[in-house]
């Protein structure tokens, strides 16, 4: 065989992989296009009615400060974007290795395991991306208006990749180590914490008075990209300092892709 030959055949065949990942993330981003409404129901709500009843509501009947929205929105957009991503993972993801058996088929596709778990988690991102997005005129209608400061732009941009990140990483770790059986009651409880503990709807560091919730807080990943987010829409706000928010960010990112990665190996050769 000529050296041209060989040259060729390794470019052939990263080729095929490629052009194998982007068939299959178009398929799920197509599925997800036709089932939009669905999509948006089950992403959406949740954060909708957060907005219209902490930002609306009882600040119409006078029960929050004036400027709590600044606090809010910021954490909302944070709480989207991670859940977003978990619920783009997690669920499918237990049902394809479980009962639908779905992840054969792609696992017989021309690429390596590994892309396979990098399309699921670059399509968890997009849809956390889209989602995410769509909170922002949501918050424009609801509120008449939102906090934003457009010079900070990078630091917003950081929230969403990481927070996308954040969550792809605990859906992955959930999806590859739960049981089918379990899914339901495994979500309630990691779901009701993240939610509570993630800073969506306080700062950080207004909880120094509440020394022990606040060290819980810490531990949330979540609680990152809350602070992020304000460090990045309302700087006035009092919020952890971006550059921590991004360094402990990269490692808890590190950290549940690791595991994650290792549960959808484990589970692929099962």
């Amino acid at each position: 065989m000529s050296a041209a030959a060989v040259a060729t055949a390794p470019s052939a065949e990263s080729t095929t992989r490629v052009q194998a990942f982007l068939a299959v993330l178009y398929r799920d981003v197509y599925v997800t296009g036709r089932e939009l409404p669905a999509f948006l129901a089950q992403v959406i709500l949740q954060p909708l009615f957060l907005l219209l009843v902490f930002g609306k509501v009882l600040g119409a009947l006078g029960y929050t400060q004036n400027g709590y929205t600044d606090v809010l929105f910021p954490g909302l957009l944070g709480l989207t974007v991670v859940l977003t991503a978990i619920q783009t993972l997690a669920f499918p993801l237990v049902a394809e290795f479980g009962w639908t058996r779905e992840i054969e088929d792609r696992l017989l596709a021309p690429m390596p395991t590994s892309y396979v778990a990098a399309e699921k988690v670059v399509f968890a991102m997009l849809r956390a991306f889209i989602a995410t997005l769509i909170m922002i005129p949501i918050g424009y209608l609801i509120l008449g208006g939102i906090p934003w400061v457009w010079s900070n732009v990078g630091w917003f941009i950081a929230a969403l990749v990481l927070g996308a990140l954040v969550g792809a990483g605990f859906g992955l770790l959930i999806g590859t180590l739960v049981q089918p059986q379990r899914i339901n009651l495994v979500f309630s409880l990691v779901f009701t914490p993240l939610l509570f503990t993630g800073c969506s709807q306080y700062p950080w560091p207004s909880l120094d008075k509440i020394r022990w919730f606040q060290i819980i807080t810490a531990c949330n990943p979540m609680t990152y990209v809350s602070e992020l987010m304000r460090g990045s829409l309302t700087p006035d706000v009092p919020h952890i300092a971006p550059w921590i928010c991004v360094v402990v960010l990269l490692g808890a990112i590190a950290f549940l892709m690791t595991i994650g990665i290792r549960g959808f190996y484990r589970r692929a050769i099962d």
